[in-house]
């Protein structure tokens, strides 16, 4: 009898250990935003734009980092990406001004790009049986999640017994201990006729294809979203939650402040992700990927403005963490596995890199918009409707989408 081939490969398991550490230390920035601004006294709109100019800088480097893993090998990428983020920490640990933190942010941005998904999941796509590919890819972004539940509210923690300072020297360290699981990190070979198609070749079909570009355009409002809410949230629910009563639930286990209710609406959001990211891959195995990513930011949108239509208490702040924290990275491996589906995986990580450059620029977006407009009206009520927006325009481009395998002799 044939012994089906076992999900958890080597590399799936090396890249969730990267992913996971990689994505904690990025979702805690968030957290960072009041001790920062209010040491040094600036206006929210300066930290912001680091936390902006860092994902912006992800985005630039997502497809650098793709090609590079794709030419010299996933492990050097690998190794080059955790050495940049790092850096990028201990530097932005000794600055003192706005400018050094945007600065060091662009650092901070490669170091995300060089160990997150467009090299992780590019590496895990190869290693994978088709049919354990949609399944793999949500295990990795999954992962991601994992990172993300913990991340906050260590940073948090953290912070209880350290200056800001410190908490990001040890995160440094965190990301290069992170390098340690990377001997399991082994993907196949391409096959020949994967060798035989030049990155000119297969990037040209791909941006000839109006379903690439779609794709490209659809990618932006999870950006935006996800990345306002992972930089603002925290801030958002400390200032304008309901209190916590001293005789409830919250309460008795440790949750006291609106503060600390805001890392832990971080968590849980990574938490649901967890269930929610696995679902999608189960899913996208099954039905059509371009129906379920329209479905997901719908559910996106209905979420997002039902939560500023009604009044932020404890409550609700947990309620829509766990809603949106189903749909939160539930779109990746299904973009993943449609752009895999379409282009092949000789070149996935490049082509991916690109599409999450379009999800980066929505990063910048909603970090920076975050910022300037709460500075200039005190809320983040206007800059919310908009991602209620974009999340509504993300939905209908994916509709077009054509769910069939672009090759050379099928022009796109």
């Amino acid at each position: 009898m044939d012994a089906r081939p076992s999900i958890f490969t080597p590399v799936l398991l090396a890249g969730c250990v990267v992913i996971m550490i990689s994505f904690a230390v990025r979702a805690s920035f968030g957290v960072f935003q009041i001790p920062i601004a209010g040491e040094f006294g600036w206006p929210r709109a300066e930290f912001s734009l680091a936390i902006a100019i860092q994902n912006l800088a992800w985005g630039i480097g997502q497809p650098i980092f793709g090609a590079f893993a794709e030419r010299l090998g996933d492990r050097r990428a690998l190794i080059l990406g955790a050495l940049t983020y790092a850096a990028g920490l201990m530097l932005s640990s000794q600055g003192v001004t706005p400018l050094e933190h945007q600065a060091y942010g662009v650092l901070v941005g490669f170091g995300i790009a060089g160990t997150g998904f467009g090299v992780i999941l590019a590496v895990v796509g190869r290693a994978s049986t088709p049919e354990n590919r949609s399944m793999s890819l949500a295990i990795a972004t999954a992962a991601g999640s994992a990172g993300q539940v913990f991340g906050a509210p260590l940073a948090e923690w953290l912070l209880m017994l350290m200056p800001w300072q410190s908490v990001f020297m040890v995160f440094a360290a965190m990301v290069l201990a992170s390098l340690l699981a990377l001997p399991m990190m082994r993907a196949p070979a391409a096959s020949k006729t994967e060798l035989e198609e030049s990155m000119g070749t297969i990037l040209k079909r791909a941006f000839k294809d109006p379903s690439y570009t779609l794709i490209f355009l659809g990618f932006f409002s999870c950006g935006y979203q996800l990345a306002f809410v992972t930089a603002h949230f925290p801030a958002f629910v400390t200032e304008m939650c309901g209190p916590i009563l001293s005789d409830g639930i919250l309460h008795q286990i440790g949750i006291t402040t609106t503060s600390a209710l805001g890392a832990v609406a971080i968590s849980i959001i990574g938490l649901a992700n967890i269930a929610g990211t696995l679902t999608a891959g189960w899913l996208g195995k099954r039905y059509s990927k371009k129906y379920l990513l329209a479905g997901i930011y719908v559910g996106r949108t209905i979420i997002a403005a039902w939560f500023i239509m009604v009044p932020m208490t404890p409550a609700t702040v947990l309620i829509f963490s766990a809603l949106m924290g189903s749909l939160w990275l539930a779109t990746v491996p299904l973009t993943s596995g449609l752009i895999a589906h379409l282009y092949g995986l000789r070149y996935m990580g490049t082509l991916y890199g690109i599409v999450f450059f379009s999800h980066q620029l929505g990063s910048f977006l909603g970090v920076w918009l975050g910022g300037r407009m709460y500075d200039a009206y005190g809320s983040y009520t206007a800059v919310w409707w908009v991602g209620v927006a974009v999340g509504a325009f993300s939905a209908i481009v994916h509709l077009p989408v054509k769910e069939r395998e672009v090759t050379a002799a099928q022009p796109a």
